[in-house]
């Protein structure tokens, strides 16, 4: 037995309890996120409706990095945890108490609130229990639970008829088991939260690719995530292999995010992005106007995830290059909201685009949406130099990945004019390794 397979169980021994959770609630939000959009299209929602409940989680997910710290700051971690997740399951089986379009437009907002929040606890203890040098491990293990989750609570729809209770009553018992292995665990609650700035307009003038891309790529991929299951149903796919193209496709794309993070440490980041974007665009093309069916629409699916879900690790991995160290957190919060903004308008314009030209169409208004991207970077490689690449950050998965809110492998000074301590704890001592969270502040 070598020392590293000794030090890595004595590393995720104390955070086990936290990614037990996380599992069972992410697994239970990714069955979710396949069976609305069939379940919705059966209850006979046309795509306009299903688009904005799509979205709605979106409106849900950026209030809740707002609103969720202060729920937090009241009650504590454990409690605030709890209750969310209570809230989560809840609404889980609301839907098929209420298959009413009004109703779901509610429940997917209020779903996408508490997930904020909860991502929020779950990172701030991450971040509270690692060490810096074990924070690495930490968040990687991290970022691969919340890809594995969701691949396999995606892979669930398949457990009952789309058209009963069956599937909601399992994304409702996943979430409530969340709590089990938190509020049992013996680990110290982390320090109180703190807030932190986004900076749009210092992002916009070191980093513009950056700021457009996580727009962009946000609606490209919010509509993907929203109604995706949806145009594959439509394709021609049965309920198993719809489950089959969504999970492989979010699974092609996480393998992909690390060989090309690498290869962007070596040459231009945007053009790398570039390569992806046209890419993307072909298949989205592709999967619009070829009539596949079967293997044929999930190698496309495949292909989709690869080429466009690894994006905003790129766009993110490019703004850090080319911002101070000392801004990463605001910097972080600012792409990551600007993400959440895309991925409300995103599954609005896709589900028009669906209405007048069918469920094939989605694939269409990505194309687009990459291909308008894709000029929009070729034009600033040809107006910017790239950075040398010692003058690059390390890419890194953890601090890159779209998993929640902002993940950061550094250790956070109060005294640092971009964090801003709630007014609650202003005469409270910080811990120094408190967590962030973005705010309205400019």
């Amino acid at each position: 037995m070598t020392v590293g397979s000794i030090r890595m169980p004595k590393t995720l021994r104390p955070i086990v309890s936290l990614l037990l959770g996380l599992a069972f609630l992410l697994a239970g939000s990714g069955l979710q996120f396949t069976l609305l959009p069939l379940r919705g299209s059966a209850e006979g929602f046309d795509d306009l409706a299903l688009g904005v409940i799509s979205s709605a989680y979106y409106v849900g997910f950026v209030s809740g990095c707002f609103l969720a710290p202060y729920l937090i700051q009241r009650a504590g971690h454990i409690r605030a945890f709890t209750a969310m997740v209570a809230v989560a399951a809840a609404v889980a089986l609301a839907h098929a108490l209420a298959p009413v379009v009004v109703a779901w437009i509610v429940f997917r907002g209020v779903t996408g609130l508490c997930l904020a929040g909860l991502y929020l606890v779950v990172e701030s203890w991450l971040n509270d229990r690692a060490s810096n040098e074990t924070r690495g491990l930490v968040l990687s293990a991290y970022v691969m639970v919340n890809y594995g989750a969701i691949t396999f609570g995606q892979a669930l729809v398949t457990l009952y008829p789309i058209a009963e209770a069956g599937n909601f009553m399992v994304a409702a018992m996943l979430s409530s088991l969340a709590i089990v292995p938190v509020a049992l665990t013996r680990a110290a609650q982390p320090a109180p939260i703190t807030t932190v700035s986004f900076r749009v307009g210092q992002l916009y003038r070191a980093a513009p690719v950056a700021l457009v891309a996580s727009f962009m790529i946000g609606a490209a991929n919010g509509a993907f995530w929203g109604l995706a299951p949806l145009s594959a149903a439509g394709s021609g796919l049965s309920i198993d292999q719809v489950a089959l193209f969504m999970s492989t496709a979010v699974l092609a794309g996480a393998i992909v995010q690390w060989p090309v993070g690498r290869l962007s440490d070596r040459v231009d980041r945007r053009l790398v992005l570039l390569v992806l974007l046209i890419g993307a665009a072909v298949a989205g093309v592709a999967s619009w106007l070829i009539s596949a069916s079967g293997m044929m629409l999930l190698l496309f699916g495949i292909l989709f995830g690869a080429l466009a879900l690894p994006g905003y690790s790129l766009a993110a991995a490019h703004a850090y290059d080319k911002t101070p160290a000392s801004d990463v957190v605001p910097i972080a919060a600012t792409i990551l909201l600007t993400n959440g903004l895309g991925s409300v308008v995103g599954p609005l314009i896709a589900a028009a685009f669906m209405s007048a030209e069918g469920p094939r169409a989605l694939f269409l208004f990505t194309a687009m949406v990459q291909a308008l991207l894709a000029a929009y970077v070729l034009y600033r490689t040809q107006v910017q130099v790239s950075l040398a690449s010692p003058q690059k950050t390390d890419f890194d998965l953890a601090s890159t990945a779209l998993v929640g809110t902002v993940v950061t492998h550094d250790a956070l000074d109060p005294a640092d004019p971009s964090i801003i301590i709630p007014e609650a704890y202003a005469r409270t001592p910080m811990q120094a390794n408190a967590r962030s969270t973005p705010s309205s502040e400019s």
